[in-house]
């Protein structure tokens, strides 16, 4: 998708039943959210073991015949020797993705603007070093100002991802494309939209006892049919692949390779 022309938005389930609304909605690509998954489990974010995460991140990629892009957090390590060894991290990474024998990419995350040391030029450092390490994507969420992206843009030769837009003023998608941005991703956006609307619901049953929230309610068959149509090539794509991998173990046992089963 990144060779291709054009922008495309990352919209961000936090479970399976809305990564296939929003697959049945159109959209090419998703990305998870940590704060969305977490908040779905009762917790903060920067609160889900890895363990969890991961299961979390196999449920979502197995929903979708969609890409997905995954929200590892700070890579599970809070340390300064593991900050520290990030490049090094991150130069593994792009090792062992361009070993895989399917398209895999290493999106690698500067967070100056969410921990305190808001510099654009140590942003722009530290992606530089990213892009050096052999990243595939480069993302600084909470860039400020459409100036601030357009100079990120112009400091790196890597696609870059945008969280929703400059943080001084969001703007329509179309005029992030126009300065170069390949993918903007929606953050916890989106879950904490529809966790808004649950907090708006049961604050009105509360205080009145009335149904006004049902004016934004979406039917359960029309999400029936989204979560049905975002599922929907599944099934065909699996069988693709369970052939595609079925044909390479017959050439590698004419090839004198053993013998294995396969199905799923």
């Amino acid at each position: 998708m990144h060779d291709r022309p054009g922008m495309f938005v990352l919209p961000n389930p936090w479970d399976v039943g809305s990564s296939r609304i929003l697959a049945g909605l159109g959209f090419q690509a998703l990305a998870s959210t940590s704060a969305g998954f977490a908040a779905s489990t009762g917790v903060a974010d920067y609160n889900i073991t890895r363990n969890l995460k991961l299961a979390h991140v196999c449920a979502l990629a197995a929903a979708t015949p969609l890409p997905l892009t995954a929200d590892l957090e700070n890579g599970f390590g809070d340390s300064p020797e593991t900050c520290a060894e990030t490049a090094e991290r991150v130069r593994a990474a792009v090792e062992a993705a361009n070993a895989l024998p399917f398209p895999f990419l290493v999106t690698a995350r500067v967070e100056n603007f969410f921990t305190g040391v808001p510099d654009l030029s140590d942003v722009i450092a530290r992606l530089q070093a990213y892009q050096q390490a052999g990243a595939h994507v480069l993302y600084a969420p909470g860039l400020k100002t459409m100036e601030d992206i357009k100079t990120v843009l112009a400091s790196v030769d890597r696609p870059v991802n945008v969280l929703m837009g400059p943080r001084s003023g969001f703007v329509p998608m179309a005029e992030l494309a126009d300065l170069g941005v390949k993918h903007v991703s929606m953050g916890s956006a989106i879950a904490n939209t529809a966790y808004g609307a649950l907090v708006h619901a049961g604050e009105e049953l509360m205080a009145t006892g009335t149904l006004g929230f049902l004016k934004g309610a979406v039917t359960g068959k029309a999400l029936a049919d989204l979560m049905a149509k975002g599922g929907r090539q599944l099934a065909v794509i699996r069988r693709h692949i369970l052939e595609q991998v079925r044909r390479q173990f017959r050439v590698q046992a004419r090839m004198g390779a053993p013998s294995v089963r396969l199905g799923f």
